[in-house]
């Protein structure tokens, strides 16, 4: 009897389920509110210039292990037995390295190297052998991330073992590699570069995923936040703080899903090629975004645990996150719109005037001047969308 062909694993299309948000996807996505919550203490415990460059290598390593995972439940069908069993285990490889993030760059340095790598080759190989069958082209493509994958994967394995000067260069050149190679299109000599993102994708999966992720971020946020204030002595100042550390992220919401997540969902349901526009818009922009939130909520905490002390590290922390979070929204709506929200860059600009004046305000000042510029940024781009007529979003 001639054999079985093997299962599709493809993700369906063209079905009202085609683009929903699977109930396992959401299940991988629980175990990052515990990772930005170990990334945040560490940005926390360390606030020096290696420690922010550790703390960026370490943002991009966890954001470039959930993309690549997005990206692989956008392609194959999370609904299918065998995706299903690997995006838990996933979920388990990343929560491996969360649990190493405060000694990524000393004791635990293998470990976090070698769950990430595991994860990345780990996807790679499934994506090249789920595709094998039923899309050789893409199974192809896959091989030649795959390589540009084990080259990545060799420098951090190499770095873990090495001094820490070394190993923040090595794993940084690591980082560096994943991102060339995505942009310049994994190229391998004799088989030139390829355009994954010129391939099918549910767009709107895409946007669902990443506002979600946005909302994790959020509350990972408030988590830390409510943890410190628990911690703290009650006093005027920390009533203060917490206060304005919700309305901060309140307004970081609002900003985000009052009409920019519509936006997003609309406008790669419209795209002639939603994959290119959301690689851009989600895998690449997206970063800014959810780094300004994880910033935010290391300000808060900065501000509960120091309200009294002002200081360089301090500042960059507690306005930092909300100018990042802007920048982010900023270019994601330039990307999405083509147009400058005029809110958004106003409130830029207020927060370059609050870093000017904060050697002569309190940390809680400060923290609440932040606020106060989130806020307002919302309340204005909420009033232009009413002039220009233009419904609302979540």
């Amino acid at each position: 009897m001639p054999a079985q062909p093997r299962a599709n694993l493809l993700r369906p299309t063209g079905t009202p389920d085609a683009d929903r948000v699977t109930y396992v996807e959401l299940f991988f996505d629980l175990v990052f509110v515990f990772a930005l919550t170990q990334l945040g203490a560490v940005l926390y415990e360390q606030q020096t210039l290696l420690g922010a460059i550790e703390g960026v290598i370490l943002l991009c390593a966890l954001w470039w292990a959930w993309v690549s995972t997005t990206w692989l439940t956008n392609w194959l069908d999370p609904t299918a037995v065998p995706v299903r069993a690997f995006v838990i285990l996933l979920a388990f490889v990343v929560f491996t390295a969360s649990v190493a993030i405060p000694e990524a760059f000393g004791e635990r340095a293998w470990v976090f190297a070698v769950a990430y790598t595991g994860l990345q080759v780990g996807r790679a190989v499934f994506l090249v052998l789920a595709t094998r069958a039923h899309e050789p082209a893409a199974s192809r493509e896959f091989r030649q991330v795959l390589s540009w994958t084990l080259v990545g994967s060799a420098l951090w394995i190499g770095g873990a073992f090495l001094p820490l000067p070394a190993q923040v260069a090595c794993w940084a050149a690591a980082i560096g590699i994943e991102l060339l190679g995505s942009i310049l299109g994994y190229p391998v000599p004799g088989a030139g570069r390829i355009e994954l993102a010129g391939r099918d994708a549910s767009g709107p999966h895409i946007a669902e995923r990443a506002a979600l992720f946005v909302l994790i971020a959020l509350g990972e946020g408030l988590l830390v936040t409510g943890f410190e204030l628990a911690a703290a002595e009650t006093t005027p100042e920390t009533i203060v703080s917490f206060v304005s550390a919700f309305v901060a992220a309140a307004a970081c919401w609002w900003i985000y899903f009052d009409h920019g997540e519509r936006v997003g969902s609309e406008a790669m349901e419209a795209a002639e090629a939603p994959a290119r526009l959301a690689r851009t818009a989600y895998t690449w922009v997206h970063l800014a975004i959810v780094g300004g939130i994880v910033l935010l909520g290391v300000g808060d905490k900065e501000v509960l645990g120091h309200p009294d002390e002002q200081s360089p590290p301090a500042v960059v922390l507690v306005l930092g996150g909300p100018a990042l979070f802007l920048v982010g929204t900023l270019l994601f709506r330039w990307v999405l719109e083509h147009r400058l929200v005029i809110a958004q860059a106003c409130g830029l600009a207020a927060l370059v005037v609050a870093a000017a004046v904060s050697p002569l305000l309190e940390p809680v000042s400060t923290g609440v001047l932040g606020s106060a510029v989130l806020l307002a940024t919302a309340v204005g781009e909420t009033v232009e969308r009413h002039r220009r007529g233009v419904r609302a979003g979540g």
